[in-house]
């Protein structure tokens, strides 16, 4: 059994987890152990076959695991040769045969890369503080589990320009739940709601459908860690290299299309200036 981290850009993607007619990160995993010939044609999934989260549409990760029975030579650079450019393999692992992906991981953490130039950050860092404990989420979660219980470890911010960065690690995620913390602790930081209100979504009590928070957009969010005390993932520097170049590629260009977007937004609100009159 081999445990592989995964980073992907998820915005072309429809989520992580295989759904008929769209496509999927997992499609692309298993489109290319079928062309591995790792996988066979008729089966759904590798044995032993298990993911650490099932990330939203539009979701990125840097360190998503993935786990399964493999031959010894399906290294990350292998797997790569395959997977679609926009996922890359970068670190594995020998696991146990009993390794399960998901009920193995101690904690996961995500960073969410909010665009909040205005927003104060020691009151959006005084509402995570308020996040980070046990806590019943079901005023913060889209899922209808029974047990909407969770524990936040780390809930963090550091502002980095206009972005605020927002950390938060967890025992373990509902369906959300970091999308509506975050869009919780920018209404207090952009002062539309109150420390008070933090409190009043994390109460027993359930909050009236009105006052509930909705999330904020997932393309800036990231999966960042899966935490496994007892794996040692080693690092596949050729793969990891490559991953890095593809990434900063579309880094690059996504530089790129910002300043144009910039250059059109300054554009049209700068003041005319008398060359921009007609001369006839």
């Amino acid at each position: 059994m081999r445990a592989f981290r995964v980073a992907y850009d998820g915005r072309p993607y429809h989520g992580f987890q295989r759904q008929p007619q769209v496509p999927t990160v997992e499609d692309a995993i298993f489109d290319a152990l079928r062309d591995l010939g790792v996988l066979a044609s008729d089966a759904d999934a590798p044995e032993g076959y298990a993911a650490a989260g099932r990330t939203d549409a539009g979701v990125s990760a840097i360190a998503q695991t993935v786990a399964f029975e493999c031959p010894d030579w399906l290294t990350p650079r292998a797997f790569n040769g395959e997977l679609p450019e926009h996922v890359r393999a970068w670190a594995n692992a020998d696991v146990d045969a009993d390794f399960h992906a998901t009920h193995h991981a101690t904690s996961r953490a995500y960073d969410y890369h909010l665009y909040a130039p205005t927003a104060d950050a020691d009151r959006a860092a005084a509402a995570l503080s308020r996040v980070e404990g046990t806590h019943d989420f079901a005023d913060l979660t889209a899922a209808s589990d029974d047990d909407t219980t969770r524990t936040v470890e780390t809930a963090t911010v550091a502002r980095d320009g206009d972005v605020l960065r927002v950390h938060v690690r967890a025992d373990g995620f509902l369906w959300e739940l970091v999308r509506r913390i975050v869009a919780l602790v920018r209404s207090v930081a952009t002062g539309d709601r109150s420390l008070d209100d933090v409190d009043r979504a994390l109460a027993p009590a359930p909050l009236p459908d009105h006052e509930r928070v909705g999330p904020a957009p997932p393309e800036p969010l990231v999966l960042v860690d899966a935490t496994y005390p007892d794996v040692a993932f080693e690092r596949d520097d050729e793969a990891a290299t490559s991953a890095t170049a593809v990434f900063e590629s579309a880094h690059a260009t996504a530089v790129s299309r910002g300043r144009v977007t910039a250059a059109l937004r300054d554009g049209v609100d700068a003041p005319a200036s008398p060359t921009d009159a007609d001369p006839r």
